[in-house]
């Protein structure tokens, strides 16, 4: 779109006059008739500058940014058309529009008021025909082209039922003139009101309910109070005019009292004369059998059984008769089809930040014209997006409550209008004073509804306020039954809230799930607060779901653990109610600890990380009791700040958790508390205290046999072991971990375990095997719809591919794993990655870009206080510093680098730097020392089973050659010698003083 011009711009709309009598009559020709058509007005466009919109079928929309340009391509189209040589004589006339305005410039295309305005000024056309808006006019009439003339065809109701607009003919001597007066409300009979404020939004529910009415005779648009369903209602009256050549007619029936009064209504709206002699009904069937016309039947929900009746009589004796109702629940009139009114989309909570496409969202694109229009200096931007993304998220879409909403900014900001949401039934008041009652304020068009209610309905609807979110029919009939409500008429008493249009139904798969919206929800809320049953309703919701989450953490590590985890995700708002809740409540304290300790796995799989640590943290602060619950949700959280980069707290945690499960003595939970407390030592630097729990988490797990316990600690066993170099140890503990997770069935060992697997092929040079595991990992973690897993999962196979010398796949792939790791929150992941982009820039030669990412990288570290991850971006910085060609600054950081990682115990990381700096004392002159040190670093490799050439081995081969060459044979084998004959310790403290003295 970025071609298409934007600011004060002139639309071009075209349509084929009677295309379907066309297609019909010249069905062999049609495609070849709408290939010609479409060629003619995509040359007279472009002769003239205008940019092609869209072009589907027999209509066309056409940007210009000048008005004379465009009329003067109407004019040109108009006569080639009326020129050319149509297949078989056929009459193709097309009507043409033109209406100067600002529409928006979006992805999808234009949007706004004044393309809708374009759109109907068409539709009022006659083939042939070019109709100019005032704005046109005015743009156009001092440079009309010789011969042209604007004629004023008055004012005209067009089918957006806004007021009448002024309408001009544009005529030429060589293009016909007569024509009968547009096709406007005006000239069509029927009784629809002119609307105050524009239609905003409902663009598919327009097209989807305008279709339906076109092949159904009874359709019912049902949906909440406030939902919008008079206003589609009315606009699909408007679309559908032509089609009924007796007219479209608006019948109100919400200020009927009695059933027997709606008859009398449908007469009124048909200008018909009550007779005393004949029944009214009858008088009306009378009336319509003869007659094709569209009945609108607004609001029957008050006297549904009655308007069943006089509905099936009138479409029983009237065969071309339609009607199109709205209620709240449908009538239940024979043959009736209900159309769910759904409400207008909501932002995505991630979107806030990108206005342009904030201003598309239906519910936004209402409240932000609404707030125009009482407060003129109001504007959505970067400063008040979020609060108004959050207004509309909170009231559900629901158009009268953002209406309401909006009208409060000319008293207040949007974000106190947030703020007050809580309260919204006090805030949202104050509507039009010409509107029914039961839509001035939210209260009274909930009321209304409430009202309709038996007293079995009503005990269930505010029951069933208890659930945040979804809920399912078995939660239901255990936490809402009883006293007013048996379990056995909880599913009939459901079905009727949904038919009342308060319950809304979600179908997941398989699975059937209801919800209140949020605006329903605190209304019913209110009601069972005065009801007294809050504590009860509470009780059972907790119980409930206690039950349910630790009912789930066994099969979370099972083959169906797909299943349970998106169950989790379905309940999250139920599960973080019920904690919050039950914390709330010395009594319930222990409940919410059950509740946070049997759900750290789902939030570490789901990657709820900070929101994980925080409700965690909160539980066990709670309630101090040492027990099994405790110690569960102490590995939990030692394991999301290990994951934050928080260590000291991080082994604070674990310990305590695994001195809990001593007390107690259940090795099952011991063996992956203990496994838990091992990674925790391993990120915070620690591998003699990581590896030592780690190998007692496997013989825990091995006594108690425990398979899933098993599996995972050999997996953190493999895992330690590969972070700290040892890859032969690597190896045989993941492809164990992988051996006994079979039975198990657990994607997620399945996913982490191969890709440690891929990271020692990696470091062994076998790339194909690395990316098969890799991809196989990927696969697993999208399954489960873990970010955390996919996140690792693209960070290494961009590893691979960077080792393997993709760099711009690997770049791509590190790009997307970052934006998962902040998403998360995993600063030390964010740190990671950021180091492998810095890698990348360096091998692509951006040394600049290498820096600078190295130095990001190196600065996360430091706050994170991981020294490992210190010392691996120090080495990074050292290679850009030689990249540079200063060597001093190379050998600084491979020194530093080199300190904190033996300081760690990394062996692989000491062998690195033991290479580099062998090599930067090459490339400084350092022929002696180089000796030396090339020396100990294959004493060192060899003690640490580690082959220091596998990476760059010609890069090895041509340093080593340098100081042969450069040396006596003598010196040179004495020093090599001397250097291989050094312990670790000493090579690591000769490299460091060799290097400082020079």
């Amino acid at each position: 779109m970025a071609q298409h011009p934007t600011g004060t711009v002139t639309l071009l709309f075209t349509d084929v006059e009677g295309s379907t009598r066309l297609l019909q009559s010249y069905e062999q020709h049609y495609p070849a008739i709408l290939t010609a058509q479409r060629a003619i007005l995509r040359a007279a466009a472009g002769r003239y500058g205008g940019h092609e919109v869209d072009a589907r079928g027999e209509e066309a929309f056409v940007v210009f940014p000048r008005a004379r340009d465009a009329l003067a391509a109407a004019l040109t189209a108009q006569r080639e058309l009326l020129r050319y040589d149509w297949p078989a004589g056929a009459p193709v006339r097309v009507r043409m529009a033109l209406h100067t305005g600002e529409p928006a410039l979006s992805e999808g295309g234009y949007v706004g008021v004044d393309v809708h305005r374009a759109a109907r000024i068409c539709d009022a056309g006659w083939g042939g025909q070019i109709l100019v808006s005032e704005a046109t006019r005015s743009l156009v009439v001092s440079d009309l082209p010789p011969g042209v003339m604007l004629i004023d065809l008055g004012e005209h109701r067009l089918k957006d039922l806004i007021a009448p607009v002024r309408l001009h003919q544009v005529v030429a001597p060589d293009l016909g003139a007569e024509f009968p007066p547009p096709r406007s409300l005006a000239t069509l009979p029927n009784n629809l009101p002119i609307e105050l404020t524009s239609f905003v939004g409902r663009e598919r529910e327009l097209a989807a309910v305008t279709a339906q009415i076109r092949g159904a005779r009874l359709l019912t648009l049902t949906g909440p109070g406030g939902g919008g369903k008079t206003r589609l209602a009315v606009h699909v009256a408007a679309e559908v005019l032509d089609d009924f050549p007796d007219g479209v007619w608006l019948v109100e029936l919400a200020s009927l009292a009695e059933g027997g009064l709606v008859p009398q209504a449908i007469a009124a709206a048909l200008g018909m004369r009550e007779q005393p002699s004949r029944p009214l009904l009858q008088a009306v069937t009378e009336y319509l059998q003869s007659r094709m016309l569209l009945i609108v039947l607004d609001n029957c929900e008050h006297l549904a059984a009655s308007s069943a009746q006089v509905i099936e009589t009138i479409l029983r004796s009237c065969p071309r008769v339609s009607i199109l109702a709205t209620s709240r629940e449908p009538i239940g009139a024979a043959g009736e089809t209900i159309w769910p009114v759904p409400p207008l989309a909501t932002p995505d909570p991630q979107q806030t930040a990108d206005i342009p496409a904030l201003q598309q969202v239906e519910s936004v694109r209402l409240f932000v014209e609404r707030a125009e229009g009482v407060a003129r200096t109001f504007a959505l931007g970067p400063h008040n997006a979020a609060a108004v993304a959050q207004i509309c998220r909170r009231l559900d879409g629901i158009p009268l409550a953002i209406e309401l909403a909006a009208a409060r900014v000319k008293v207040l900001s949007v974000e106190e209008i947030a703020a007050r949401l809580d309260d919204r039934f006090r805030l949202l008041t104050g509507g039009s004073r010409t509107a029914m009652p039961r839509h001035r304020t939210l209260r009274a068009t909930m009321d209304w509804s409430h009202d309709l209610l038996s007293g079995q309905e009503r005990t269930l609807f505010r029951r069933l306020a208890v659930f945040a979110g979804s809920f399912t029919l078995p939660a239901a009939e255990v936490v809402c039954a009883g006293d007013g409500v048996e379990q056995a008429d909880l599913l009939d008493v459901l079905t009727r809230l949904v038919d009342r249009s308060l319950v809304m139904v979600e179908t997941r798969g398989d699975a059937t799930r209801y919800r209140l919206l949020e605006t329903v929800r605190q209304y019913a809320q209110e009601h069972l607060l005065a009801s007294g049953e809050t504590p009860l309703a509470r009780a059972r919701h907790r119980d409930w779901y206690l039950q349910l989450v630790e009912q789930a953490e066994e099969e979370l590590h099972g083959p169906q653990q797909r299943t349970w985890f998106d169950l989790l995700e379905a309940e999250h708002d139920n599960l973080r109610a019920a904690m919050e809740w039950s914390a709330a409540d010395p009594a319930g304290a222990g409940q919410a600890l059950r509740i946070a300790g049997a759900l750290w796995w789902f939030w570490f799989v789901r990657g709820y990380l900070t929101e994980g640590r925080e409700r965690l943290e909160r539980a066990l602060a709670a309630d101090d009791v040492r027990s099994a619950a405790r110690a569960k949700a102490l590995t939990g959280t030692g394991s999301f700040a290990s994951l934050q980069g928080n260590y000291e707290p991080a082994v604070r945690f674990a310990d305590e958790g695994v001195a809990i499960y001593r007390e107690i003595g259940s090795e099952r939970d011991l063996a992956v508390s203990v496994a838990v407390a091992g990674y925790v030592y391993a990120r915070s630097g620690n591998h003699d205290a990581a590896m030592a729990r780690c190998s007692e988490a496997v013989e825990a797990a091995r006594r108690s046999q425990y398979l899933w316990g098993l599996a995972f600690a050999l997996y953190l066993l493999g895992e330690i072991a590969l972070f700290f170099g040892d890859y032969r140890r690597a190896r045989v503990s993941l492809e164990e971990s992988l051996v006994c997770n079979r039975t198990q069935g657990d994607g997620w060992i399945t996913g982490i375990a191969q890709l440690s697997l891929a990271m020692v092929a990696r470091q062994q040079g076998d790339f194909a095997f690395a990316e098969e595991l890799c991809r196989g990992s990927l696969a697993l973690f999208q399954d489960l719809n873990d970010t955390w897993g996919l996140a690792t999962a693209l960070r290494t196979s961009a590893l691979v591919h960077h080792t393997a010398g993709r760099y711009d796949q690997a770049a791509a792939e590190l790009q997307e794993s970052l934006k998962m790791y902040r998403q998360l929150g995993d600063r030390a992941g964010v740190a990671f990655v950021v180091r492998g982009l810095a890698l990348v820039a360096l091998r692509q030669g951006q040394m600049d870009r290498a820096a600078q990412l190295g130095t990001e990288s190196l600065d996360l570290y430091r706050a994170l206080g991981d020294l490992r991850g210190m010392a691996d971006t120090l080495q990074t910085l050292g290679l850009v510093a030689r990249g540079q060609g200063d060597y001093a600054r190379a050998a600084e950081s491979w020194q530093q680098s080199l300190d904190l990682f033996w300081q760690a115990g990394d062996r692989l990381g000491t062998v690195q730097c033991l290479r580099l700096l062998a090599e930067i004392a090459v490339a400084q002159g350092a022929f002696p020392r180089a000796a030396r040190l090339f020396g100990a670093l294959k004493g060192v490799a060899a003690a640490f089973e580690i082959d220091p050439t596998r990476h760059r081995r010609d890069d090895y081969d041509r340093f080593v050659r340098e100081v042969r060459a450069r040396l006596p044979a003598e010196e040179f084998a004495h020093a090599l010698h001397a250097g291989r004959a050094m312990t670790p310790q000493e090579a690591v403290t000769f490299a460091r003083e060799s290097a400082r003295t020079g």
